[in-house]
């Protein structure tokens, strides 16, 4: 019997299946280019051979066949061409129970809902979740405008990461640990595997001496990475009007210092002249004296 016919027979008499199959309760995260196991097992109610077990898997969704297997051989004439080359069973363990699929180079079309079915005699079919997760690479964040930064302007503070899976949460902190939520703007866009590059914009007024935190986590690793820019007091440059203040008030003092310097000369220069002036009189005086002197001793 083909697969199509086989698998039209066991969803005909579903509602009587008696066989219990078991799959994770929770989804399955596979890593992105990884191999991943969706564990699938089944417990018939009675004993068996295993070239009396039929297997096959299905998107619980769209109805493709992802493997197949029946009479001991593959049976993969139908199956989805994304899946080909990349499935198999482990064919030795179906005796033991186990109708598990090893799915090779996960990627991120791969994520979706996968439905065992398992026939031993009776039927039995149970369906799990798949989740594809990647970690992005490091954060790295990036200040623009880089030079003549100005104290009390906005400023961007650009945070990026590549490559990974599912959207990443983005927060953002200052240096006291305050999450900053608002101005922030954060976008995501896919490359041809359906991995992200993400990209968050955080808008601040510029202030020295602060120190801005990104961080990501993807939610479904827990990882989380990190990256921080500290803006200090040595890349702020005065703005112009500032700058003009500080020329004019040096020029002024230097003005000022010169004009001092003047005037202490001219008043050291006239109380040397007085000096003179005075000590030449004082020597007039003193010849007047003694001429008076020898005047009225000849007398």
């Amino acid at each position: 019997m083909s697969l199509p016919l086989l698998l039209s027979a066991m969803l005909a008499v579903q509602a009587v299946a008696t066989m219990e199959v078991y799959v994770p309760d929770l989804p399955v995260v596979a890593l992105h280019g990884r191999d991943v196991t969706l564990n699938c097992s089944f417990s018939p109610t009675g004993p068996f051979n295993a070239s009396d077990v039929t297997v096959f898997w299905q998107l619980t969704d769209t109805k493709r066949i992802v493997y197949g297997y029946s009479e001991g051989q593959h049976q993969l004439a139908d199956q989805a061409e994304s899946f080909v080359n990349r499935t198999g069973l482990f064919p030795h363990e179906l005796g033991l129970g186990n109708a598990s699929l090893l799915l090779r180079k996960v990627v991120v079309a791969d994520e979706g809902s996968f439905t065992c079915f398992v026939r031993v005699k009776e039927y039995g079919s149970s369906a799990l979740l798949l989740q594809v997760a990647a970690p992005y690479s490091k954060p790295i964040v990036t200040l623009e405008p880089e030079s003549n930064l100005r104290p009390g302007e906005e400023v961007a503070l650009t945070c990026m990461a590549y490559g990974g899976y599912p959207e990443a949460d983005v927060t953002w902190q200052d240096g006291g640990g305050r999450n900053l939520t608002e101005n922030v703007t954060t976008s995501v866009v896919a490359n041809e595997e359906g991995l992200f590059s993400l990209t968050s914009v955080l808008t601040v007024v510029l202030e020295p001496n602060s120190t801005y935190t990104c961080r990501l986590i993807n939610p479904l690793l827990g990882e989380e990475g990190n990256a921080f820019v500290t803006i200090t007091g040595q890349n702020i440059s005065f703005p112009p009007v500032a700058l003009w203040v500080t020329v004019g008030l040096a020029v002024c003092l230097l003005v000022l210092l010169v004009a001092l310097a003047a005037v202490c000369r001219r008043k050291i220069k006239e109380s040397c002249e007085e000096a003179r002036r005075e000590a030449e009189e004082a020597k007039e005086l003193e010849e007047e004296e003694s001429k008076t002197a020898m005047t009225l001793l000849k007398s």
